[in-house]
């Protein structure tokens, strides 16, 4: 088992455990990870998730090197198949990218250690991110004569601003926690000992909203990045007025009403 799963009431919690090689993600280690998020996406009881890495000195150290020297097809064999036969075919990338899952469902990155390569494009695809104190972040790919693979350039241009992403992508130096507070990278940084409390708060106090709005507000926040105002509106309008007369919206008016806590189902 690469990544445990656990759940916390809504919350499921998903961390990378192969802290031999410092959490690096293994095919096989993805793969769990995909799967694990399906079933988050897939469970309506739960609303949130959450990744982090086994121990204290990794969140994940990127993709697994050792594994990943040599490919069993050439790029041109691999590069029309599908994500599951390219990975075989050493297309290891395609497994990384976990947008095609659409887990629209907030997904928070508990941060602890070293978050680089592709750890950090995985961070950075979460809709959250905290870190512990002892955290640090980089993409480090131009020092083994890459790129950061699973665009993690285009990801970390539009988390922090671009001189910051350049620096990092171009040096491939890391950054510390502060550092990445400072920037933007992270919303909060705390001491190790409290970071998974921490993540469970805040997973927690978002799984208690409305799980459609929820969604609704992560699916939208994806999807109109590239549009102009107008555009972004229309489509606002949209999503406002499928959850217009949803259950969990009169609920959560009424509950207002009553001075209570809402009792959201999801419908």
């Amino acid at each position: 088992m690469n990544v445990r799963f656990e759940t916390h009431g809504a919350v499921a919690v998903l961390t990378i455990d192969r802290q031999q090689a410092l959490n690096a993600l293994s095919v096989e280690a993805l793969r769990e990870l995909r799967t694990h998020l399906a079933e988050v996406r897939d469970r309506n009881e739960l609303r949130a998730a959450i990744i982090t890495g086994a121990g204290e000195r990794a969140f994940c150290a990127g993709a697994d090197l050792k594994g990943t020297q040599s490919s069993p097809a050439s790029y041109a064999e691999a590069v029309f198949r599908s994500t599951e036969r390219s990975a075989d075919l050493g297309l290891y990338i395609r497994l990384m990218d976990l947008t095609d899952l659409c887990v629209w469902k907030p997904v928070i990155a508990a941060v602890n250690g070293h978050c680089l390569g592709a750890g950090l494009e995985i961070a950075l695809q979460c809709d959250l991110r905290i870190a512990s104190s002892s955290a640090s972040f980089g993409l480090p790919e131009a020092k083994v004569g890459s790129i950061p693979a699973v665009s993690g350039l285009h990801r970390l241009l539009k988390a922090v601003p671009s001189a910051h992403a350049m620096q990092m992508a171009l040096t491939g130096e890391r950054i510390a926690a502060a550092e990445a507070e400072r920037i933007g990278l992270v919303t909060q940084v705390v001491e190790p000992q409290a970071l998974m409390d921490r993540a469970l708060a805040l997973a927690q106090t978002v799984a208690a909203n409305a799980p459609l709005a929820v969604q609704a507000i992560k699916k939208l926040s994806r999807q109109t990045q590239h549009l102009s105002e107008t555009d972004a509106q229309q489509l606002t309008e949209l999503y406002w007025g499928v959850l217009r007369d949803t259950e969990d919206r009169l609920e959560g008016r009424k509950a207002f009403a009553e001075k209570r806590s809402p009792a959201y189902t999801g419908r």
